[in-house]
Formats: structure tokens, sequence, C-alpha cells
């Protein structure tokens, strides 16, 4: 009787491990699912601000190209789930975009424009609400991958092949200065 209750504490808790494990690697899918749909939305108003900078920005077509260039890469690791992919080309994009927005300082007649303005707001909030699922994500990921290393957790994690998920690192390009300087010359 003894073996019989023990036996059946310990599936019991097996059953508890499990289904904290299965919660935790959904929290992960779901916060990696909130950002994709701010990259989304992102992706879908830098064409807007590309053509609006396009009218009044004649003489910066490389930096328009490589805004560009930086949003079809994102675009191309997001649809490949590719978390590392996402980290270097959100780091290059992020970069684009603060050079797109420094050297639109220098048109006047751009930055008074409504269309900018708002395209503007828009991108800077969508940057902000990324930047904060980006810490969530990374905070999923954090709990999800000391869970499945602690014992006891881990032999169940072994057991049924729970795996680490992969942080969103930035790229080194986005922790490095802004020279602000280089951009107006």
């Amino acid at each position: 009787m003894v073996f019989i209750a023990i036996a059946v504490i310990v599936v019991g808790y097996a059953v508890v491990i499990y289904n904290s494990l299965v919660s935790l690697k959904h929290a992960v899918s779901q916060a990696w699912a909130n950002i994709d749909v701010l990259l989304k939305q992102r992706h879908d108003e830098l064409p807007k601000l590309i053509e609006t900078c396009k009218q009044y920005m004649k003489h910066e077509r490389e930096t328009l190209t490589e805004v560009m260039r930086a949003r079809a890469a994102v675009a191309s690791a997001r649809e490949a789930h590719d978390v590392d992919g996402v980290g270097e080309a959100e780091g290059v994009l992020r970069l684009g975009l603060g050079n797109l927005f420094a050297v639109a300082e220098a048109y006047p007649d751009l930055k008074a424009n409504e269309s900018f303005q708002h395209l503007q707001t828009r991108i800077t909030g969508l940057e902000n609400a990324i930047a904060d699922r980006r810490e969530f994500y990374n905070a999923s990921v954090n709990v999800n991958n000391v869970r499945i290393e602690q014992f006891p957790d881990l032999i169940i994690a072994r057991l049924l092949s729970f795996r680490p998920a992969k942080l969103l690192e930035f790229a080194v390009q986005e922790k490095a200065d802004v020279d602000v300087a280089a951009l107006f010359q």
C-alpha cells in the first residue's frame, strides 16, 4: 500500500512538472508571436515612410535603400523563425531607421510633412513596443531554460525532449554608438 502511494505521488509530481514545462514552452511561443505581430505591423509601415521620404530626400537614396534591405532581411528571418537572424537584422534595421530619422533633420519640408510626422511617431511607437516585447520574450525564454535545467524538472524535460529556446539578442551594430555628426556630412 505504501509503495502504491509513493508511486501515485511520484507520477502526480511528474505530471505537474510536465504540465508546467508545457505551459512555459507555450509562453515562449506566445511571446514570440507578440513580437511577430509588431514586426509585421512595422514591416507594413516602412514602405509608406520610404515613399514619403523619397519625395523630399532626392540625395539620400543609399539611406533609403539600406532601410528597405534591412526590412527585407527582418521579414526573411521572421518567416524562417530564425531568432538569431531576426536579432541581427533588427539591429541593422534599427540603425538604418535611426540614420533615416537623423538625416531627415536636414529636410525641413519633410519634417513638417504631416504624413512623415505620423509615420515617424507610429514607427517609433512600434519600436518601443517591440523593445518591450523583446524583454518579455527573453524573460520567458530564461524561465523556460532555467526550469528545464533544474532538478528534478530536467529529468522530465530530457525524457520528453524539451529543448531550450534561444534568446533574442541584439546585433553588435545596435549596441554601438551612432556617429550623428557623420550622418550630416
